[in-house]
């Protein structure tokens, strides 16, 4: 029994100094060997928390082969924080300091810090307006044209939607729309522009974030197909770079067109894509601004789950 002790003491020693200083990998299995569980357990413990990983996805987390990305799988991490009993927010925040380290040689855009803490922030809004991230709504088509000012800010984008519903009583979509850094969402306004109109509207200052409820004024039968058509005008943060779409489900044709203002034109721009907000970004492709019309575009026959947008440099 001494000798039990002492194994055990060590692993808290160990769990403890992991979770001080991390990395995340580490701390995830220091924790999952201080509390003795086999990984089959620890999934057994996170379906009872409505949330379904797989063994193999906790091995490689464990690991560091993987990292939790999805919102789906942030859930999972905070459940395992009270799974095996440590403090709360402890293995998300070592989360987001990996992937900070691991994206620090990136242009400057949103880091993954705050896309962990969006997630998290884009489900309580989310609850608040009695929704889920399911919106029962399949993407048809999604065509965005994004407007940048004089002063080079995000002025504001306009989006229509093609979806499908597949489920009955569909009546309302969740618009979300994120500012760049240092946005006043209470300042940006949403307009309803064809087929919907507003409802609850929510904000988040901290991380930039407005969700809007879209009323459709009609209860869609699971199959039904459905068109709408919104507006944001934001104009409220400094020099904007980059505009992203982040796709958590495959969807079909997406179209983004940036139109910049004709006194201020960037020198370059490009389009990128990601498989997730942690990994690098690839699929570089110079775009060139069009004549008189000083925009540039990207279309995706068919979307894939992950992160494509547009980025551009100023002088």
């Amino acid at each position: 029994m001494p000798h039990a002790t002492q194994q055990a003491d060590v692993a808290t020693a160990e769990l403890d100094s992991a979770l001080r200083g991390g990395p995340f990998h580490v701390a995830l299995r220091a924790a999952i060997a201080a509390r003795g569980l086999p990984l089959q357990r620890v999934q057994h413990h996170l379906t009872r928390y409505g949330v379904k990983v797989g063994v193999t996805s906790l091995s490689y987390w464990q690991q560091g082969a993987r990292r939790p990305q999805r919102p789906e799988s942030l859930r999972a991490v905070r459940a395992l924080e009270e799974i095996l009993q440590l403090p709360e927010e402890s293995l998300i925040r070592l989360l987001a300091e990996a992937e900070e380290r691991s994206v620090a040689q990136r242009p400057a855009a949103r880091s993954y810090r705050s896309f962990v803490e969006a997630s998290g922030v884009l489900e309580q809004l989310l609850a608040d307006l009695e929704s889920s991230l399911d919106s029962g709504l399949h993407s048809l088509g999604l065509h965005e044209r994004v407007r940048v000012g004089p002063r080079r800010e995000l002025a504001g984008r306009e989006s229509h939607h093609i979806v499908r519903a597949h489920r009955d009583g569909i009546d309302r979509y969740m618009a979300v729309h994120y500012g760049d850094p240092g946005c006043a969402p209470d300042r940006m306004t949403v307009h309803a522009l064809e087929n919907c109109r507003i409802g609850r509207v929510r904000r988040h200052h901290e991380t930039g974030m407005l969700v809007a409820e879209l009323l459709f004024g009609t209860r869609l039968r699971s199959g039904d197909t459905f068109l709408f058509r919104y507006g944001v005008e934001d104009g409220t943060a400094g020099v904007s770079r980059e505009y992203v779409r982040d796709f958590g489900v495959a969807g079909g044709q997406y179209a983004l067109q940036v139109r910049f203002d004709e006194n201020a034109l960037p020198v370059r721009c490009h389009r990128f894509t990601q498989h997730s907000a942690a990994a690098p970004r690839s699929g570089r492709q110079e775009l060139r601004l069009t004549g008189g019309h000083h925009s540039v575009h990207l279309v995706e026959p068919r979307m894939r789950s992950g992160i494509v947008g547009i980025g551009w440099d100023w002088e």
